[in-house]
């Protein structure tokens, strides 16, 4: 006989037709369940990549801010040394250098002055 024979008879209907739809089901249930288990780890992998990525951007930016902190304040004091040296130019620079110089001299040090 052929096999369309048992195929379509009632016996296979009954109870191979039933128990081919459970095995095929359970088929379907651990390909639906492995393809949930592999989105779970494709989110948290993009979960941890953000949180990493916000991380390094947060550091970078504070970085970046000591740095801009850092350049105004010697862009502030290139300013005030260039002030100051263009000043020994000016009419009596020289002596308003030489009074700056003394008040940087702390009280309690011995002063010698050649002449």
């Amino acid at each position: 006989m052929s096999k369309s024979f048992y195929k379509n008879s009632i016996f296979y209907k009954k109870y191979l037709g039933s128990a081919f739809k459970k095995k095929q089901q359970k088929q379907e249930t651990l390909v639906s369940l492995f393809v949930l288990i592999i989105k779970i780890c494709f989110s948290l992998l993009a979960i941890i990549s953000l949180i990493k990525l916000g991380y390094s951007s947060k550091v970078r930016l504070t970085r970046l801010k000591e740095i801009q902190d850092s350049f105004s304040y010697e862009q502030y004091r290139f300013n005030v040394l260039t002030n100051r040296f263009d000043d020994l130019f000016s009419s009596e620079g020289e002596q308003r250098f030489m009074k700056d110089q003394d008040q940087m001299i702390s009280r309690d040090v011995i002063r010698v002055i050649w002449r």
